[in-house]
């Protein structure tokens, strides 16, 4: 869910936010927590939890913003109500290139404190042009 907004929304982000290529996976989760956050939800999460070999971190979510006003029913107990997220950071990112795993690690739906996003760098996607095309 979300892949396909985050593939549209990236082209509004780069005109909008003026902000250039990013340099390392360092410098994209601070671009996406105050900008991108700021600019779509109003909200600024944390970067936390990185791992040792700079490829991993969390997003937490004080307050998310998505999840006001929402309770899970009983027999909706597993749902991820604000997946979203989720699939628009991976389609955006995957549109300057970057391939990531996003995942929710907490969600205040379920009676977490705070909203996690676990973002995990894959790869850099090579641009693959069509033969005699360059």
């Amino acid at each position: 869910m979300g892949y396909n907004i985050g593939v549209r929304l990236i082209e509004d982000f780069l005109a909008r936010s003026n902000v250039g290529r990013c340099h390392d996976f360092r410098e994209t989760a601070d671009v996406i927590a105050k900008v991108a956050f700021k600019m779509y939800l109003g909200i600024t999460p944390s970067i936390t939890n990185w791992s040792p070999a700079g490829d991993e971190f969390s997003l937490i979510i004080e307050n998310n913003p998505l999840v006001d006003f929402v309770e899970l029913p009983d027999n909706h107990s597993s749902l991820i109500y604000s997946n979203l997220l989720c699939g628009v950071l991976r389609g955006a990112l995957e549109m300057v290139q970057m391939a990531v795993d996003v995942k929710f690690v907490q969600d205040t739906l379920k009676g977490d404190g705070v909203t996690e996003i676990r973002m995990k760098f894959i790869k850099r996607i090579e641009d693959n042009l069509p033969a005699g095309e360059e």
